[in-house]
Formats: C-alpha cells, structure tokens, sequence
C-alpha cells in the first residue's frame, strides 16, 4: 500500500488539533493522535520531529487559518471583533488550544507564522491610525490585542458563562464595546 504523504500529514494535524485542544501539550498523547489519524508513531516524529513542534505546527496553522477566515478590516474594528467573536464561537477548540498554549508554554518562542499575523495587524491599524481613520490614543499594538480580548467574551473560557445567555446580544456589546474603545 503506498501512502500519500500530504494526507498522512493533514490527518495528523487534523488529530492532534483535536487532541491538544482537549488535553494540552502535556496531556496529549502521541498513541491517541497517530490511532485517530490511522497511522504509527514513527510517521509523525517523521513529519513532525516531536510532540511539541507537532503543537507548534497546529498553532501557527490555526493563527494562519484565523487571519484567512477573518481578515482584519481597519476601517471596522468593532465588526472585526464581532466576526472574530463569530469564528471562536464557531471553532471553540481554538480558543482551548490557544488557552493551553498559554498555559503551558508561556515563556516559550511564539512562531513565526503568529508574529508575522500579529505584526501585519497591527501595520494595518497603524496605517488606518496615520491616515486619520483610527484612534491613535492607543498603540496599534495594544488595540489590536484589546480588539482579540473583546472577541473572547462569552466564550467556553469565561466561567460566568452558561447556556441562558443571549448570544445575539453578547456578540452586539462585544460590537458595542470596540466602538466605544475607539471612539472614547
């Protein structure tokens, strides 16, 4: 039977997303993502070297897919933040699988495929700041992460939170919100 190389490879992605969003870098096992993807433990320390670049790896495809899926629009950073709400609500497992990168490796080297996301962001926002178009009482840098922070309310992480809640309602404040950060 011959494999085909780039299946293997995004069936073990695709495992081990799952798998270290539930279980985190030190919970996740190697025998449970290479039995899910169907293949051995000497494929994915082949494609992947060890278990925490194999996480790095998923990391920096998640940041990359996020800024794909929702491109950050400077002339309507409140809708950013609501369609970026709408994306985590939708994809929980990056939330928890950021969280424990987080958590588990804080101190750690973020990779370059999230640097260079959050480095272009915040070019937009400077750019957006320098023709007049955003506030520049706050460092681009900064709006950006607080834009990321708004985008999170309500979500798995967030412990007040419960079924009761009017989803509706909490992305409008999250919308609400960045509006007022900006316009403060």
């Amino acid at each position: 039977m011959v494999r085909n190389a780039d299946e293997t490879r995004r069936k073990i992605l695709a495992a081990a997303t799952e798998e270290f969003a539930r279980h985190g870098i030190a919970g996740a096992r190697v025998d449970r993502i290479t039995t899910t993807a169907g293949v051995n433990n000497a494929l994915l320390y082949r494609y992947f070297g060890s278990k925490t670049d194999l996480f790095d790896t998923v990391y920096s495809r998640l940041v990359v897919e996020i800024v794909t899926a929702v491109p950050m629009d400077p002339t309507d950073l409140p809708g950013y933040a609501g369609r970026l709400h709408d994306y985590y609500e939708a994809r929980p497992e990056v939330v928890r699988f950021a969280a424990w990168r987080e958590l588990e490796r804080p101190h750690h080297e973020v990779p370059d495929a999230v640097l260079k996301a959050q480095e272009e962001k915040a070019a937009l926002i400077a750019q957006a700041q320098k023709d007049g178009l955003v506030t520049s009482r706050l460092p681009a840098e900064e709006l950006r992460d607080l834009l990321v922070l708004l985008s999170l309310g309500g979500l798995p992480l967030n412990p007040a939170m419960d079924a009761a809640v009017d989803r509706k309602r909490r992305r409008a404040t999250i919308v609400a919100a960045a509006a007022a950060v900006l316009n403060a």
